[in-house]
């Protein structure tokens, strides 16, 4: 059914049936407890306490008002003809060819239809959790569609115009989600921005996407975006939504005043903008973390978002409401393509309970949430799990004797096991003993007890947490994609998983490795649906990335096994080619000497254009939980291996500032190790440095993902670097 007459269904019922003007608890568009909808004969309905009855009366309302299709407009849905436009562009109100594949023909559809095909399947269930005031309220799915249309309206009464942006810069929320989907519906491009931006970061984003209203979530954000305001000609209105403005700033609203405004815009005018969306076209802008310069805007169009909801969520197994509803904890920042993907967009189409974490989950709250909600998906980048990972281990080692050999003891057993045999559904008595007794009380402690799925991305995982995990029976099932890609283009999952690999490619896309070298390996290039329309405002950046055929380059080495998985070997761009013409991948060294030696919390190969190889070191320590910030305190894994060693430091002070020599020995010993087992010596690293701090995003090292900026860092330690290859030539 074509957008452009489905959407009249729900136009008409919406004419009668209508959210409350003002809701009650603060400037939060949800309230605190009493979200209600209101019927235009004065029933009141309460979403906590509605029941299954009234909940389905809705969904019935919405979808069977309004004209019905003929024959001749249900035969024309998704034959439109998309061949006459070109494969990228640069503008916002761009549209593209699509990459259409006849083994996975979906006819291309939008956002709006999407969600209002969900309407009819999942209604009047669950769509999103939050807590207000330690109590846990709920949100079926035709609550969130009345709630988005309404937050659409007050866009456009705040002045959206087409194909400008409405950006957010706030933790996870239904706000969020209300704001992101609402900007879709009003022909707006939902642009995300981390919450550690800077101001000038802000201004940058907000500047290139022509963002007409800035969404916050606290008057901390807001003051960084009334710092630049000024030299942001599009921008017309700020929206903040969990903490009241400042009094007296000018054209700040909560979003509760945002909804009331959206009463003077009529359905009509909002079905018509729907009417006129295509699937080619742009509705969300995904920024990169700018690690080798400014970040790029990727635009993503309503088709991409939509079959990558649908088919990359099927290849990682997410399942259906009718068949299990997927419960789903938001935490990841929503700025980036992984959390968007998985926690917004996969939730509509599959009719997934999505519950929000506090904004302090990476602080030490997430266990909390997870255990009150008991997800059945989880995802996570690789330092979650390795926080996770140490944290057990930091309890495990404070635990007595006995408890501490049970559960090394049940975690061999069980590693032992999956690795033999990781497909084996018959566990023999002694791994079924060991789950039973220990580890299926460990995964209850984390929020995992329901868990089916647990997924990473975004970044290599150390063999050292993918064994840890399996120990706890408890895969960990990788996807790989990039922004540029809208997320997964391979996925693994509980019946597609091989341990190191990404997973094989999501039916429907296509892969190819050019230049490949003797044992197969070469750059990784994308083709599909899932891939992007361009780099806003970037021609020259965007014909790097797309050729001709419209396959996008990566900028990725891999391999692909007789099976079709996929395996990441590096980057082409963080390739190290030595003075002597040696091709070196950095991040297989890396991972090596972080398994050698677990006191290594980062490791970074530097040597591009040098005589030989050498490598500057961090510590594992702890985190400030309030700042996010390394401290001086090593974490009690790294003070076990201190202890192991000879030496009686607690601190990175203790071990860099007195250069500790057990600490020194150690790690030149694990180094040794790991030369040895190069393929040759130009592989070898023959000078390191261990730094003073551990990198992190507000020490600039690290991106918003985590991913190591390596430019930054070398430009940051160039004394340090220099300083090796100074000593060389005396």
């Amino acid at each position: 059914m074509p957008d452009a007459l489905l959407l009249r269904s729900a136009g008409s019922i919406l004419r009668t049936v209508f959210i409350g003007s003002r809701l009650p608890g603060g400037p939060g568009c949800i309230g605190k407890l009493s979200l209600q909808l209101q019927y235009h004969q004065g029933v009141r309905l309460n979403v906590r306490h509605s029941s299954q009855t009234e909940r389905q009366t809705i969904s019935k309302e919405l979808l069977n008002h309004g004209p019905q299709l003929s024959a001749s407009e249900k035969a024309k849905d998704g034959q439109l003809d998309y061949s006459e436009e070109a494969l990228w562009t640069t503008r916002a109100d761009g549209r593209v060819r699509l990459r259409m594949d006849p083994i996975c023909p979906q006819p291309p559809y939008t956002v709006h239809r999407m969600f209002h095909e969900a309407l009819e399947k999942y209604g009047d269930i669950t769509a999103l959790g939050f807590k207000r005031h330690d109590k846990w309220e709920h949100v079926s799915y035709s609550q969130y569609y009345l709630l988005a249309r309404k937050t659409a309206k007050g866009f456009l009464k705040l002045g959206l115009e087409r194909a400008h942006s409405v950006a957010i810069l706030g933790f996870n929320s239904p706000e969020w989600f209300f704001s992101a989907v609402g900007t879709v519906f009003a022909g707006g491009i939902v642009t995300g921005i981390y919450t550690t931006s800077s101001p000038e970061a802000c201004r940058y984003i907000a500047h290139d996407c022509r963002a007409n209203i800035i969404v916050v979530d606290t008057q901390r954000q807001l003051e960084k975006i009334l710092k630049i305001w000024r030299d942001l000609p599009h921008l017309k209105a700020v929206v903040i939504y969990q903490e009241p403005p400042p009094e007296h700033t000018a054209n700040v609203y909560t979003m509760e005043e945002v909804m009331e405004l959206g009463q003077e815009v009529m359905e009509e005018t909002l079905d018509a903008i729907i009417a006129a969306q295509q699937p080619n076209q742009c509705c969300s802008l995904v920024y990169t973390s700018g690690t080798t310069g400014n970040p790029k805007g990727v635009m993503l169009s309503q088709d991409s978002i939509t079959w990558t909801a649908r088919y990359g969520s099927q290849a990682g197994d997410i399942q259906p409401a009718e068949v299990q509803q997927e419960v789903v904890v938001s935490y990841l920042p929503l700025s980036h393509i992984a959390a968007q993907m998985y926690d917004l967009w996969t939730g509509i189409q599959w009719g997934a309970q999505v519950c929000f974490a506090e904004p302090d989950a990476l602080k030490g709250s997430l266990v909390t949430t997870l255990r009150e909600v008991e997800p059945t998906s989880h995802m996570g980048v690789p330092r979650v799990w390795e926080k996770i990972m140490e944290r057990i281990q930091e309890v495990a080692a404070q635990s007595g004797f006995i408890r501490r050999k049970m559960l090394l003891w049940a975690m061999s057993v069980a590693l032992e096991q999956n690795l033999a045999c990781p497909h084996s559904d018959l566990k023999p008595f002694t791994t079924r003993l060991a789950d039973y007794l220990v580890l299926a009380k460990v995964r209850q402690a984390l929020g995992f007890a329901k868990c089916q799925k647990n997924f990473y991305g975004a970044a290599p995982m150390t063999t050292e947490t993918l064994h840890f995990f399996l120990g706890l029976n408890i895969p960990l099932y990788a996807g790989y994609g990039l922004t540029e890609s809208a997320g997964p283009h391979f996925m693994s999952s509980p019946y597609n998983y091989r341990l190191y690999s990404s997973g094989k490619l999501v039916p429907g896309c296509r892969v190819k490795l050019v230049n490949q070298d003797a044992e197969g390996v070469g750059e990784i290039c994308l083709w599909g649906r899932t891939i992007f329309m361009g780099y806003l405002n970037m021609e020259d950046k965007t014909r790097e990335a797309i050729d001709a055929e419209g396959w996008l380059h990566t900028g990725d080495v891999g391999r692909l096994d007789d099976d079709g998985f996929l395996y990441i070997t590096g980057r082409l761009k963080e390739l190290i080619i030595t003075a002597g013409g040696e091709n070196v991948a950095p991040v297989p060294i890396e991972e090596a000497v972080k398994t050698e030696l677990p006191i290594i919390s980062n490791a970074m190969l530097i040597g591009d254009q040098r005589k030989f190889l050498s490598m500057l070191l961090t510590l594992k320590c702890t985190m400030d939980p309030d700042t996010l910030e390394p401290t001086d305190h090593l974490t009690e894994k790294a003070v076990e291996f201190c202890q192991r060693v000879g030496s009686k430091a607690s601190t990175v002070s203790e071990i860099v500032g007195q250069r500790d020599a057990a600490v020194y020995q150690a790690i030149e010993e694990g180094i040794r190790r790991v030369n040895a087992n190069a393929a040759a010596r130009p592989y070898h690293v023959q000078k390191w440095a261990i730094l003073e701090r551990d990198f992190s995003i507000s020490g600039g090292e690290l991106g918003p993902t985590m991913k190591l900026k390596r430019l930054i860092v070398l430009e940051k330690y160039k004394d340090i670097i220099d300083s090796f290859y100074q000593e060389q030539k005396k």
